[in-house]
């Protein structure tokens, strides 16, 4: 999975790549001839007493040392603009695919785990390729070159490579396999760390009035003590590396410098080639050892790689647009634009026994104010999201101007509808930031005209900044009414053919409610109008009322008609009125 990852991600920046191996096999060669030069300097040079020898290879040497710092510099340089643009590209591919989920998926996922793939993972795997460019790269070439180099110095004295070589290769797999499970253990840690804080921070009005700020203090307490466990447990069997491979190293030393003792004091090897062993002894281990750090991230860049991919692969479950011309229905091409029509819609959550809608019909003309009320989980609030395709139905059909809305391009359908939902969403920046997005190139007086219809001109001058005013995130430093007058006056601002107004007026009292509405009614006047509601009050004037009863269509008409022949909606409105006042 991690290598499929970077063969995909990684090929923008081939060139860079293959530079970056250029430029680390010429510093690799820089450092493998100096040994050898050193050799040929102390058994040449200074045992023979050749001063003008010494001088001569101590120049090359040192022209090759400028060589080598100079190729490593320009190596992780470029090394690091390398990984850092992957990291960017992926991030970029995580975000852009998330974008393209439905809640379901969301849902799937959990907010909490997409930050962390899209942050941490991402990061995780980056590291790694920063220490592959520069670390993984240079150790073949290093063990290699430093391995028949050595053999060339004392090929006797080389035997001691056969114990070494297979003790340092048995050690470092076994700590690897050792790190990988801890390795998936640890992301699921920092998944659940994130959701618990996420939680409280979202959920602190409720955890202050329920006084549960000792139980969510436990709850974090333990998500946390979790993380550092396994941390601990990992950081333990990467700590190992270290010694393990020094310890080997070490002894790797005094053996060579042992054996390699008496065959100097036998006449069988010169002491400049002595050193020259040595220092390729210590080349090849430390290749291994710059193998093995790289190897101790490996497990967990794997891990991370593979959440990243699954982010990546997952098809969502709104599909694009159908690749086939749009088929209109009989008599399509007559209606004014915006005409919406709910046909046999029917719609179930994945793995639920029964569907929450059912054989749901109901159609909302332009000039025409459609309301939608029923129980708490009748359904409505799944209707409405069908429209714009948050949730496409599972059977029957969702139709604008008698087309599909499944055949409809995204951005297009997006341009039909404007969305006020249940619980309305600000973003931190702006009261204009957040009125542009429905429309980017709106005016400020389009602005404050928009804010004039949602009753919110005059909270919004009594801000600092007025339409500068800063907005935190989610809105939480306005109250909930002037959130969804926000909220209405951005979708006022797409000016669509279809508003969509999920109990959108909530918050409201009577008077702003009333007046509220009084104004959309001129603004709204060509445009076909579906709101959600629970109380009787808000929509006793509309042109059609669908009662939603269990995902089913329990009756349409008006007011009258239904209070009189529908005992669903009879019921509703009893709960809220005397009989005298319902009628």
């Amino acid at each position: 999975m991690l290598f499929r990852l970077l063969h995909v991600h990684l090929r923008p920046y081939r060139a860079s790549v293959a530079l970056v191996v250029v430029l680390q096999s010429v510093q690799t060669a820089a450092a493998l001839l100096l040994p050898t030069l050193n050799a040929d300097l102390i058994n040449n040079g200074v045992v023979q007493g050749h001063t003008g020898h010494v001088l001569r290879v101590g120049a090359v040497m040192t022209a090759l040392t400028l060589v080598q710092i100079l190729g490593a510099c320009a190596a992780v340089y470029l090394a690091a603009r390398t990984a850092e643009g992957l990291g960017r590209d992926l991030r970029a591919a995580v975000f852009a695919k998330v974008q393209t989920f439905s809640v379901r998926e969301v849902g799937r996922f959990g907010a909490p785990s997409l930050i962390t793939r899209t942050t941490n993972d991402v990061d995780q795997i980056l590291m790694l390729v920063l220490m592959a460019l520069t670390m993984v790269v240079v150790a073949p070439f290093m063990g290699a070159g430093a391995l028949v180099l050595a053999l060339r110095q004392d090929a006797p004295l080389s035997l001691l490579l056969l114990v070494v070589l297979p003790a340092l290769t048995v050690t470092v797999v076994l700590l690897m396999r050792a790190m990988g499970p801890l390795s998936a253990s640890q992301q699921e840690r920092i998944d659940r760390v994130n959701r618990v804080v996420r939680e409280q921070i979202t959920g602190v009005r409720v955890v202050r009035a329920f006084v549960r700020e000792d139980h969510e203090r436990r709850r974090f307490a333990e998500a946390n003590s979790e993380l550092r466990d396994v941390a601990l447990r990992l950081g333990r069997i990467q700590s190992l590396m270290m010694p393990a491979v020094t310890i080997v190293t070490e002894v790797s030393a005094v053996a060579v410098v042992w054996f390699g003792g008496h065959r100097v004091a036998g006449g069988d090897m010169q002491i400049g080639s002595l050193l020259a062993f040595l220092q390729y002894l210590m080349q090849i281990l430390g290749a291994v050892m710059m193998a093995a750090i790289a190897f101790i991230m490996a497990p967990r860049a794997r891990v991370c790689a593979a959440r990243v991919r699954e982010v990546l692969d997952t098809v969502p479950n709104i599909p694009p647009p159908r690749p086939r011309p749009p088929v209109l229905a009989p008599g399509a091409a007559r209606r004014p634009a915006g005409h919406l029509e709910v046909r046999d819609a029917e719609f179930g959550y994945p793995g639920a026994e029964e569907p929450v809608l059912r054989g749901v019909s109901l159609v909302a003309r332009p000039g025409e104010t459609t309301a939608v009320i029923g129980s708490t989980g009748s359904g409505k609030t799944t209707l409405i999201n069908l429209v714009p395709r948050l949730f496409d139905v599972t059977g029957g059909a969702v139709l604008i101007d008698g087309t599909d809305v499944r055949d409809l391009d995204p951005s297009a359908l997006a341009g039909m509808i404007g969305l006020v939902p249940q619980k309305p969403y600000l973003f931190s920046g702006t009261v204009a930031s957040n009125l542009r997005y429905g429309d980017p190139d709106a005016t400020d007086a389009d602005l404050w005209h928009a804010l004039d219809v949602a009753q919110a001109r005059e909270f919004v001058e009594a801000m600092p900044g007025r339409l500068q005013a800063p907005i935190g995130q989610g809105g939480g430093n306005v109250s909930g009414g002037q959130r969804q007058r926000l909220a209405i006056a951005r979708a006022l601002l797409v000016r669509p053919k279809i508003y969509l107004f999920d109990d959108a007026f909530s918050a409201l009292d009577h008077a702003t409610d009333a007046a509220l509405r009084d104004a959309l009614a001129g603004e709204t006047g060509d445009a076909a109008v579906v709101t959600v509601a629970q109380r009787i009050s808000t929509i006793t004037g509309a042109d059609r009322i669908v009662v939603l009863d269990q995902g089913r269509v329990a009756g349409t008409g008006t007011h009258p008609d239904l209070i009189e022949g529908n005992a669903t909606y009879r019921e509703i409105a009893l709960s809220q009125f005397s009989a005298q006042e319902a009628m």
